[in-house]
């Protein structure tokens, strides 16, 4: 008798892409280095990225996914059939989904300064033979944008119908569209703003900080050792707390205990439900993600000012060609909806043609990321009166 097959993890996802391959591109191998906005220099790059369906023949369907802080190349489809979770977008990138593959070419690629097969701080200096750590130059979302575009002019694609992403991903379309204005045809930046607040520059000072106070963290060299591990959890568990609404933390939490414990204990240790919660999303955090990685990205998004180069926002929105459509999440108290009304103003200001929504979500601002019903609606009206 023989037994029936176990179903694969991909059997489990209807509209999946299936089994995908990371690719890498090696670019400005010296002398031919990346003039970065710092002046520094650096090269080879490599950029780790995915593409999911086809391009047509026209070369006019292809889609760039633009990852927020902790993502990567990897949104959507597994790559091998024992992958506990798909893609980070998963729900949105695929066959009749919100970026459709079967209409699209989606390409998702990682950040410079990133660490997952992206050059950055822990990429080997071909200088030294060992990590860069903090010999690596710092790096902006402009210079982000900039390794991006010629990653599609590797991909052989002169303009893309489509720049999406949320949060620093938000920030790189609208880096795309304005320095690469004749490249860009829909411009989508989601929960996102042109330039962080005291506020957000705050939070991102607090896990920089909770990581270089680590003895772990060794000045920036500790390859080879475990790391500054606490530090970065607690990094990560402060980001945390600003990606819910307190709606969201109060529904799923409230002031509930740990499921085995009945009363408290009058001591330090994690007791309530959302302790546990943030120790367990702070230590996975850790074996995923390159402390010095963080450091450098979110240095990057306090630099952000979308009109510093160019006068003032009105003169650099004034630059871009793409039709917007720019959404906010209600509970989003990060980057909040009046960030993003305030985006709309100056875009409304300089002439351009812009659509905008509030989705109406308890989520907070991983709102962009969860509410994929809606905001595949949204995109699908959008992109509807321009097809490729």
């Amino acid at each position: 008798m023989t037994a029936a097959a176990t179903p694969s993890r991909l059997d489990l996802d209807p509209g999946s892409v299936g089994l995908v391959q990371t690719e890498y591109v090696t670019f400005a191998e010296p002398p031919e280095e990346m003039i970065l906005t710092s002046g520094a220099r650096l090269g080879p790059v490599t950029l780790a990225y995915e593409t999911y369906g086809e391009l047509n023949a026209a070369r006019s369907n292809a889609i760039l996914v633009v990852h927020a802080l902790s993502g990567n190349a990897h949104v959507a489809g597994r790559n091998s059939p024992d992958d506990r979770k798909p893609g980070w977008w998963d729900d949105m990138v695929g066959p009749g989904k919100g970026l459709d593959t079967s209409r699209y070419f989606v390409i998702c690629s990682n950040i410079i300064g990133g660490c997952h097969g992206s050059t950055g701080p822990n990429s080997t200096n071909p200088a030294t033979g060992k990590p860069y750590a903090l010999e690596f130059p710092v790096v902006t979302i402009q210079d982000m944008v900039a390794a991006q575009a010629r990653l599609i002019d590797h991909l052989g694609i002169d303009r893309l119908y489509g720049v999406i992403g949320g949060s620093m991903g938000g920030m790189q379309v609208l880096q795309w569209a304005v320095a690469y204005p004749e490249r860009v045809r829909h411009a989508l930046p989601l929960a996102t703003t042109h330039r962080l607040t005291a506020q957000g520059i705050a939070f991102d000072a607090v896990g920089r900080n909770a990581i270089m106070a680590d003895p772990g963290w060794r000045g920036g060299n500790y390859y080879g050792t475990p790391g500054p591990a606490h530090g970065l959890a607690v990094a990560r568990m402060v980001g945390h707390i600003t990606y819910l609404s307190e709606e969201a933390m109060r529904r799923k939490f409230g002031r509930r205990l740990q499921q085995e414990q009945d009363d408290y204990h009058y001591g330090f240790d994690s007791e309530f439900s959302v302790e546990t919660y943030l120790d367990y999303h702070g230590k996975g955090f850790v074996g995923r993600f390159d402390a010095n990685s963080y450091l450098y990205i979110t240095r990057a998004m306090d630099y952000f000012d979308l009109g510093a180069d160019w006068g003032g926002i009105g003169p650099a929105l004034a630059r871009t060609r793409a039709r917007f459509l720019v959404v906010a999440i209600s509970s989003d108290w990060l980057f909040p909806t009046i960030r993003s009304r305030k985006l709309v103003s100056h875009l409304q200001a300089a002439g351009r043609d812009v659509t905008f929504v509030e989705i109406d979500s308890s989520a907070g601002h991983d709102g962009f990321l969860v509410e994929t019903e809606k905001m595949a609606a949204l995109i699908e009206a959008f992109f509807a009166p321009d097809p490729p």
